[in-house]
């Protein structure tokens, strides 16, 4: 399936539709952060989240839509150029696009998103035509606030050996924000390294509290207490800001990628947590709440 950006650029995707006739209910599902294809996975880093959740949505009579990033997969473009913005509207425009499908039950679609995704999914959910939101992973504070604090926790996390070196790496980090807050292209260097520019000063600035406070439809908010990327307390404020209907569950020892792990949170587990399958109990939980919704 491709979904037409609102620039014209062709989003190329998997449209994941359950057994039996249609229209069919149908959810939009948002990846994280990153050079992201319609299943989650970098050329390093594959988190494999697409497959198993849209095969779990569909056994619950639910369709599923996920697409590639630009400049990733089959989507034109060019990754470290496109902004925080720029994946919004894309968002958008692959839930218009879903919701102009005659297989697809245009009243009764959800969107869900995972990290960076559920950020966008907040959004979404404030469209009076979505009519449910999952947000996995999603920090409820302004993007400045989440990624000190993640870098906080990362920092926790540093071997021993390198303990000592934490006041200069601090430091550095330090510059290294500055300089992007004072960039003004697209794409920019820091430390002699291109980074996507645009997108960071974006996410900095922007702040998801007024689209949750916007949100009219049910709200599943689920982090893992392993996470380390995004705080959990923030699932407290997103039920504070929801004005309706939310459901939030802090699930012990899941971590960002959504795999459990009984040790204790660490980045350095991720290629070991990686080998695992998506926690099979949070597939069910979500596919099972979003068919309460929209199955009639």
């Amino acid at each position: 399936m491709t979904a037409i950006a609102a620039d014209g650029l062709p989003l190329a995707g998997t449209l994941t539709l359950p057994a039996g006739p249609g229209p069919h209910p149908a959810v939009l599902l948002l990846q994280g952060s990153g050079r992201l294809d319609r299943d989650a996975n970098t050329d390093r880093l594959r988190m494999g989240l697409g497959p198993p959740l849209a095969a779990a949505i569909a056994d619950h009579g639910i369709a599923t839509l996920r697409y590639d990033r630009r400049g990733v997969g089959a989507t034109p473009g060019n990754w470290r150029a496109t902004g925080f913005t720029d994946n919004h509207r894309d968002a958008a425009a692959a839930l218009r696009a879903l919701a102009a499908r005659p297989d697809i039950r245009a009243d009764a679609i959800g969107v869900v998103g995972h990290s960076e995704g559920a950020i966008h999914a907040m959004s979404l959910g404030t469209h009076p035509e979505v009519a449910a939101v999952v947000l996995l992973a999603g920090f409820a504070r302004p993007g400045e606030s989440a990624l000190r604090w993640q870098a906080g926790m990362l920092a926790r996390d540093l071997p021993a050996i390198l303990k000592p070196l934490m006041p200069a790496l601090r430091a550095l980090a330090a510059r290294y924000l500055a300089r992007i807050k004072t960039t003004r292209t697209d794409v920019a260097r820091v430390a002699g390294l291109p980074v996507n520019a645009r997108w960071m000063r974006e996410l900095l600035i922007h702040d998801p509290r007024p689209d949750l406070a916007a949100i009219k439809a049910p709200v599943l908010a689920i982090t893992g207490g392993k996470d380390i990327q995004v705080d959990p307390a923030d699932l407290a404020e997103i039920r504070r800001l929801v004005p309706g209907e939310v459901e939030i569950h802090l699930i012990p020892d899941l971590t960002h990628l959504l795999r459990r792990d009984p040790s204790p949170a660490s980045v350095r587990s991720y290629p070991r947590l990686l080998r695992q399958p998506i926690d099979p109990d949070l597939l069910t939980q979500v596919a099972a709440w979003l068919a309460h919704r929209l199955r009639p």
